[in-house]
């Protein structure tokens, strides 16, 4: 009976479809398309990287404990038990990736690849979360969703982009006037800052967790925010990735048109992928609530609007694909008649 319920397949899609349509949307803001194969890599090294934990712990192992001093204690373990550990992985992942450097490669590669291992990363964990709780899956995945999975995603991007903005000294911007402290500061930030943000959004949850028996207005002030530094850390990462995309390649018609459609893609591809998990979920609970009690079938009211949002996320999905064809097919057009015009 709990096969049903807690179908891999459905809290699979959960976990995963998060972090794969923050890494889609990521990608459909960049000017040229980086190689699939080094983001797909990005994104399973990102994952894997969880089982390098216990190592990149182990060197901190004897810091975290400080006897007499909770609070102190606590600052240590959000800091150098989950916060370093966790970041250190993730840009080891980000520097592999981004080591071979493709020739003209576009300054939003590493930020990419930075998303790609982040989302990785927050992928593997959020699976791991919603199996190990699955009396509560359905709301810890909508939470996690909205905020932890791009959280972990944006934290990826801030580390690439300060590598970007080391590797490429005042080139973007950074520090004019001091090429030498640019190149510094940003390698110092390639790992200080997602450490202290991942830090800061950690320790006020971590401190719920320890001390259950707080004030309400207590945990109300913590828990507000944890989700305030979660949500500043998104709008960071998103103001790094415009400062970087600024020094693109000038953007041509083609271009412009490229990037309309692959957010028009994106749009389509959210709600489809949303009604149709809906009425997946929908089904499932009622088929599962009908066999663990026939005679209260009240449950099956529900399998005709389940099916109906099925249909519907899969017309959304046909759309997309409409989309993406007749938009292909309209860029090559254009992109011929530029190309056909004397002096452009």
């Amino acid at each position: 009976m709990l096969l049903l319920e807690a179908l891999p397949t459905v809290i699979g899609t959960a976990a995963i479809a998060p972090a794969l349509l923050i890494l889609w949307l990521v990608i459909a803001a960049g000017e040229r398309p980086e190689p699939p194969a080094k983001v797909w890599t990005a994104f399973l090294l990102g994952a894997a990287s969880i089982s390098l934990l216990g190592v990149a712990r182990a060197p901190f192992a004897s810091l975290l404990a400080v006897p007499g001093h909770p609070w102190t204690s606590q600052v240590l373990h959000s800091i150098l038990g989950v916060a370093a550990p966790e970041e250190i992985v993730k840009i080891l992942v980000i520097v592999a990736v981004s080591t071979r450097r493709r020739p003209g490669a576009d300054p939003m590669d590493a930020v990419v690849y930075g998303a790609a291992a982040g989302l990785g990363f927050a992928a593997y964990e959020n699976l791991a979360y919603l199996v190990q709780h699955q009396e509560i899956w359905r709301s810890l995945a909508a939470l996690r969703s909205v905020l932890t999975v791009p959280f972990h995603g944006a934290l990826g991007i801030i580390a690439g982009a300060y590598l970007t903005l080391a590797r490429s000294g005042t080139a973007l911007g950074a520090h004019r006037h001091n090429r030498d402290w640019a190149r510094i500061s940003s390698r110092i930030l390639i790992l200080l800052a997602p450490l202290t943000l991942h830090a800061a959004f950690d320790f006020p949850l971590l401190t719920l967790q320890q001390n259950p028996d707080l004030e309400q207005s207590t945990r109300l002030v913590l828990g507000t925010a944890s989700v305030l530094i979660g949500f500043s850390s998104i709008a960071f990462a998103v103001r790094l990735v415009r400062r970087v995309g600024r020094h693109h390649a000038p953007r041509t018609e083609v271009a412009r048109e490229r990037l309309s459609q692959l957010r028009r893609m994106w749009a389509l591809l959210v709600a489809g992928g949303g009604a149709g998990f809906a009425g997946l979920a929908f089904v499932l609970t009622s088929i599962h609530h009908w066999l663990v009690n026939p005679e209260r079938n009240v449950a099956l009211v529900l399998v005709p609007i389940g099916l109906t949002s099925i249909l519907i996320g899969a017309a959304l999905l046909l759309a997309t694909t409409a989309v993406y064809v007749l938009g292909r097919n309209r860029m090559r057009t254009t992109s011929e008649g530029f190309s056909s015009v004397p002096g452009q």
